[in-house]
């Protein structure tokens, strides 16, 4: 089985970067085998929709527009995406990740488990470094993520 977990974000508008932030930190702190890829998606949206369709199971990372506090994380499934149950902007980033899984699932090639973790940002002013508030999000979601991979039976290494 084929795990892609994919980051989102501009690593130029500080928060907005947390998806790609997330990927950075996993390859610091962990090993993969190859049934596990981790992609910097940045804002690619659409031109990645090959990735999402050539997985089994995909995680996305992403800053969203939701009610709550900054750094509030919230968990989307694939049906919260195809019954339109997220929030109508995910982020400043579109064509976004869920018309991507729309326009992947009207082709019939969406992957048959989809997670988004969804996380509500401090800010989006310029800078290429996370708020205090969101990185320290990065252990505590990297574990989740991690221990969910180790359940469905990857092999995965913590590095020092």
């Amino acid at each position: 089985m084929k795990t892609l977990i994919f980051g989102a974000g501009n690593l130029l508008l500080s928060d907005e970067g947390f998806g790609v932030h997330f990927i950075q930190y996993l390859e610091k702190h962990y090993c993969f085998q190859e049934d596990v890829e981790l992609y910097d998606g940045g804002t690619l949206g659409i031109m990645v929709t090959h990735l999402l369709e050539e997985a089994d199971r995909v995680f996305l990372i992403d800053v969203v527009d939701a009610a709550g506090e900054a750094g509030d994380v919230f968990r989307y499934e694939k049906d919260d995406f195809m019954l339109g149950r997220l929030p109508i902007k995910m982020s400043p980033h579109q064509i976004g990740i869920q018309e991507v899984l729309l326009l992947s699932d009207l082709r019939g090639r969406t992957p048959d488990q989809v997670s988004l973790f969804g996380i509500i940002p401090a800010t989006y002013e310029s800078g290429v470094e996370l708020s205090p508030t969101l990185a320290d999000k990065l252990p505590g979601l990297a574990e989740l993520v991690v221990g969910e991979l180790r359940a469905e039976g990857h092999h995965i290494t913590k590095l020092t």
